[in-house]
This record gives structure tokens, sequence and C-alpha cells, in this order.
């Protein structure tokens, strides 16, 4: 099979490290999380020859190996800890060839670990258009290691780089800058206490808050105090890790100033101009709202035609399988449970990937970064900073990844507030319902030529989930007032066209993700709801087609319209049926009948599950040839009359989605990032009673 080397792939944001490692992994790759936390752990296979490959692991991205945040201590304990599985025979640090300065203080730092390192230069292709020039050949020799020039977005290098990979044994493990002359008589003292350990190792273990496997941090130090070596405080470690910081960027700029060259007279410099425009104090936040009108609309336009395929394919297939299979339980279960619910999750498969497919162009093209410092002059209003509105933005994705993004926010208190309102942003989960309640209820009327009511009620909903999370860290700012104020600091990356390789990976990664975890669910539900709505006891159930013969014999009823009152006095005394009439007078006032009333506590456990029940419940005890769509318009209030799904009980259950907090996988996630129940449960009481009256104040002034 060949031998396999662990490669560590490792550098600063907005480096072009992700688009380098699915360069070198392409589609053999996995995503995980790190055992114990909730960082995200990227790993792929890359075949070097024919006896060798690599096990890939992409790292966080980081500034050093000072650690201020989970992601940063998952660097560190990756590259100390030598008993570990992840360990590296060779790390691969990824810089920016407009950022060498900046990206060179990690290599140095990494180089002092004495981890055979190659430093890889990315976006060469820019440094014509630039007017950069480098010296490969004296860099090497400065560095002591092999420096290889790539673009991945153009595919450029990356084959020199599988060779250097490949012949890592050649690598000088020396180091390039001296970190003991900040202090030489504190590391000798220390190289003298652990003569066989790497000096700049023991200093990390000294200085950084990580764990690091099978060494205990803790107990090093106190053998270091049974020692002959004075431990410093932390105030004085603190002022000898800036004088490291300073000593490494001297070393820095000497090299630089020997190797690198850049002509700004000869550059064409497109950057400058556009930032000009898209920074704008008024021109920057239209530009924004305009993009975002033009993606809503795209995503309901483009999607309309293979949504109509899927829905109408569904239909047929549950039609196709009530009449064609042998009759009983079995065929009842796949014909009006695992079908039609299945299709209330499939149906708006091509809706999220256009989501996705835009959020990570967005991303890719570099202007996302712009929008969060954009934003930034309008979060520190709220008491927050701009590193909140990383989550807040890519909660529009899931909250699952947003709440985990808040590990990059160092002050408890800001990260805390950012992780209750996260789930307020309109994440994709939340899409099929809005999607279908908007298409019953919202006139399919052109705005202007160009815009529909549909697309911009869209738009409307997002708005109104970032107000909602922006106002309500307003509230808890003022009720956990933040002391320490944290300072924003961010990677304006340069603007490039988007790879399409790293577009369509990300597309299909987070749709089937999003797919393959909701279809579980969906599936469970379905099955269960479809047993409930199945069966029943007493006499109203079990002789209920006697029952409705009786009732309307008096009118001359179609067959197809007798069959519809079965099933639909069967359904109403069925188990589930109970269920609902149960929770009815709680919904009731919202403009809900029993089934919404159902379909509202199934999606306690996903947002989603919402239209596969109602297409699960919808579906029993009949065989037509129906989309989900026509079943719900079809949909009559007991009550009052006329469609269930109007205007006025439609924008309630809108509002009422769009606070409500309806996913069992983000509280998980928020106790796990909290180390606490207190804060997922008033996150969830809060959310679901402002969900509440929000649809209560909503229906009773429309109706």
């Amino acid at each position: 099979m060949g031998k396999s080397i662990n490669v560590s792939l490792i550098g600063n944001p907005n480096t072009g490290k992700t688009s380098l490692f699915n360069r070198l992994t392409g589609l053999n790759q996995k995503v995980g999380n790190y055992p114990g936390i909730t960082v995200e752990k990227k790993e792929g296979i890359c075949k070097l020859d024919r006896s060798l490959k690599a096990h890939i692991l992409d790292l966080p991205g980081t500034y050093s190996l000072n650690t201020s945040s989970l992601d940063e201590s998952v660097v560190v304990e990756t590259l100390l800890n030598k008993n570990s599985k992840d360990y590296p025979d060779v790390a691969v640090v990824v810089s920016d060839i407009e950022n060498l300065k900046r990206n060179l203080l990690l290599f140095t730092q990494i180089k002092d670990l004495e981890i055979p390192t190659i430093l890889v230069i990315n976006m060469a292709d820019r440094m014509q258009r630039k007017a950069i020039s480098l010296d490969i050949e004296l860099m090497e020799q400065e560095l002591n290691t092999r420096v290889v020039l790539v673009s991945a977005r153009k595919n450029i290098g990356v084959d020199d780089l599988k060779k250097a990979i490949s012949e890592y044994k050649n690598l000088k493990s020396v180091p390039c800058v001296n970190a003991s002359t900040i202090d030489p008589e504190y590391f000798e003292t220390l190289r003298k206490a652990y003569p066989k350990q790497s000096i700049y190792k023991l200093w990390l273990v000294i200085t950084q808050d990580v764990n690091f496997g099978k060494i205990d941090r803790n107990r090093d130090l106190e053998d270091l105090k049974s020692s002959s070596f004075a431990v410093k405080s932390e105030s004085d470690l603190k002022k000898m890790q800036h004088k490291e910081t300073v000593v490494r960027y001297q070393f820095i700029n000497s090299l630089l100033t020997k190797v690198l060259n850049v002509d700004k007279s000869q550059a064409k410099d497109l950057r400058t101009r556009l930032d000009r425009v898209l920074l704008h104090k008024v021109w920057g936040y239209l530009i924004f709202f305009v993009i975002l009108l033009l993606i809503f609309q795209a995503i309901y336009d483009w999607s309309t035609y293979p949504m109509d395929w899927i829905d109408t394919f569904f239909a047929k297939a549950s039609s196709w399988a009530q009449t064609s299979l042998p009759e009983g339980p079995f065929t009842d279960l796949i014909s009006e449970g695992i079908i039609p619910g299945l299709g209330g999750i499939v149906i708006f498969i091509p809706q999220i990937a256009f989501l996705f497919l835009f959020i990570a162009i967005l991303e890719e093209s570099g202007y996302m970064s712009r929008v969060v410092f954009l934003m930034d002059h309008i979060m520190k209003k709220f008491g927050l900073s701009g590193k909140s509105v990383v989550p807040l933005v890519s909660g529009t994705a899931c909250a699952i990844p947003a709440v985990m993004a808040t590990r990059n926010i160092e002050d408890w208190k800001e990260r805390l507030i950012t992780i209750l309102v996260v789930p307020f942003t309109t994440c994709s989960a939340r899409l099929p319902v809005y999607l279908i309640i908007i298409a019953l209820v919202i006139p399919e009327q052109e705005v202007w030529w160009i815009f529909n009511m549909q697309g911009l009620t869209l738009m409307l909903l997002y708005m109104l989930g970032f107000g909602a999370a922006i106002f309500s860290a307003w509230v808890l700012n003022k009720i956990l007032p933040i002391k320490r104020k944290a300072f924003f600091v961010m990677e304006m990356p340069a603007y490039k066209l988007p790879m399409l390789k790293n577009v369509g990976i990300t597309v299909l990664e987070k749709t089937k993700s999003f797919v393959l975890g909701a279809g579980k669910i969906i599936m469970a539900i379905s099955v269960i709801l479809w047993l409930l709505a199945s069966h029943g006891i007493g006499e109203q159930f079990t002789n209920a087609e006697e029952i409705v013969k009786e009732q309307y014999a008096s009118q001359n009823l179609s067959e197809e319209e007798l069959t519809n009152k079965i099933a639909s006095q069967q359904l109403e005394h069925s188990f589930i049926g109970y269920i609902g009439k149960g929770i009815e007078p709680a919904v009731r006032p919202l403009g809900y009948d029993w089934k919404i009333g159902i379909a509202i506590v199934s999606s306690f456990a996903a947002r989603e599950v919402f239209v596969g029940t109602l297409a699960t419940i919808y579906s029993v005890g009949s065989d037509e040839e129906e989309t989900i769509k026509n079943r719900m318009r079809a949909e009559v209030n007991p009550i009052l009359g006329g469609p269930l799904f109007n205007f006025a009980s439609g924008i309630s259950l809108l509002l009422f989605y769009a606070f409500a907090m309806q996913c069992m996988s983000t509280l998980a996630i928020v106790k796990r990032e909290t180390n606490s129940w207190k804060w997922p449960a008033i996150q969830f009481t809060a959310m679901t009673v402002i969900a509440y009256f929000a649809a209560l104040a909503a229906y009773q002034i429309l109706k």
C-alpha cells in the first residue's frame, strides 16, 4: 500500500490555505471535529508518488503560536504533542505574496520547533501584476528551508510542492531565529533543567495555556519550580513574548530587504479603487443591500424549475407506490410516510444549494471580508465588534458552525452574547418553511419589472432575523455589561476570481451535510408520524367509513370526495389527531389548526421538519397524485372557513419561525461552547416566548 506521512497545512487566515488543501486532496477529504472540542478538523489524502502518500491535515488559521482562542490552541497542541497521531512529519506553512512580513512570523516560530518545514508562497500569479519580484534561492538560504511558489487558484506550482513534501527528509530542521537572545540567562537555565527537550518547545509549554496530550503543563511547571530554575511571573512572561515578537520581526525585515522588491510605480492595483467604493460609508451599504436582493431573487427564479420537477416526481412516486405495491401497512408506510417525508426536504435542495453557492462566491472573491469590516462600524454601537459579524453572517448557512465560529472572540462576555443571538439569523433550515409559506400566501407579483413580492419577502425575513439578533445583543449588552473592549483585527484579502473547484466542493459538502443531517431526522419523524396518524382507538377511528357514509348519506358525494372524508375522519381521531387536538387551544389564537400544531411541535427537533411533517400528515389516506403545495393550499380553516394558509396565518407562521429556537443540535452546541445547560435553557425559553407573542400579535392584527 506504500508509506504514509503526516503533513500539516498551517497559515494565517485568508492566505489560500483551504484552496491549496482542495488542490492537494480534491474530494479525498473529510470534515469532523477534534476529539472533545468543537473546532473543525479537515483532513484528506494526497498521493505523492507510487510508494508515498500524504495524510494532509488542514489546521485552523492562526497568526502566531501565541494562543488566544481554541483555534490557535489546536495548532499549538498538534505541533507539540509527538504522541498524537496527527503530529506532522512535515509542516507546510502557507503565506500570501502580498503579506509576507506578517505571515513569516508564524513560519519562524514553527521552524524553531525543529519540525521539517516548507514555506509556500501562494498567489504567485499576482506577482507580475503587482510588480513584485522575489529572490527564492537567497530566501531558501536565509530560512534554511525549501520555498515553493504556487498559485492554488491557477494550479501553478502544486506539483513542485508535492515533490518538496516527498523529499521532506532532506529538509533542514535548524531554527532561523534564535529566540533565546531575548533573555540568554533565562533560556540557558531552562536548557539545563531540560537538556533533552527542544528549547522553544519548553518556552511554549510555559507560556501557552493549552493541553499537550500526555504532556502535563502543570506538572512540568511544578518540576521547573522544584528545580534550580526560577519561574517568572505572568507579566514578565508577557514582556518576554513581546520581545520575542520584536526579535522575529527584526529578522523578517532584514530578510525581506534582501529578497523582496516591489515596484509600486509599475503595479496595476485595482484593489484600492474597488475598496474606495465597496467600503464607502453610503455606497458600501447600498451595494451590499442590492447584492443581497439579487441573491434572494435568484434563489427564487433559478430554482423554480428543478423544484417543480422534484415536487411532481415525489407526488408521482407516492401515487405509484400506493397503486403498484401490494396493499398493506408496509405499502402505506412507503407511500404515505417515507416518500412524502423525504419529498418535503429534497424539494428544497436547489434553493439551499444556490444559497451556499452565493455565500461561497462572496467568501472566495474576498468581498465577504469587506462586508465584515463594513458592518463593524454598526456592531460597535450594540456592544459587539466585527468579530461578532463573522458568526452572524455565517449563521445564514447554519447556526451550528456559526456558534463554533465565536471561539475566535477573545472576550468571554462578548462571545456569550454572540452565541445567544446567532440563532436569530435566518439559517438554511428555515428556508423550507419560508419558501413553502411564502409561495402560499404572498402573490407572485412583479415589482419594478425586476423583482417580485416573494423574493422581497424572503429578503425582509433575513433582515428581520439579523435585526432581531442585533437588538437582542443590545439588550444583553445592557444586562451583561462588557467590561473589557476587544479590538477588531481582521485580514483584508485581495480580490480574486472565485475558484470553481473550491466553490463546487463547498456547495457539495454543505448541501450534502444539510440533506443527510435533516434526512435522518425527517425519516425517523415521518415513520413515527405515519404510525400515529394511521392508527387509533375508539369507534370514531375504527368505524370511520360507516360514520362518514351515514353522515353524508343525504349528499351525493363522488367516490373521491367520500374517500377524502373518510381519511379526514380517521386522521382526526387517530393518535396524532388527539395530540393535535390537545395542543390546539394554545396555537388557535395564532391562526393555526391542530395539524399545524403537530408540525410545530415535531419541528422542535429541527425547523425543516415542519414541511415534511405536514407532507406526511396530508398524505395519509390519500392515493392522489398531488403535490405538497397543492395539499396545503386546499386546507380549510375549521373555524373561520376559507383557506387555512391565508395572509394573516401565513405571516404569523413566518414570524414564529423567524424567532423560534427550534433546533436541538444548536442547543447541544451552545451547551458545549458555554459548558452549561443554563444558557441554552435561557436561549430556548426566551426565543420561544418572543416567537409566540410575535406570531400572536401578527395574526390578531391582520385577521
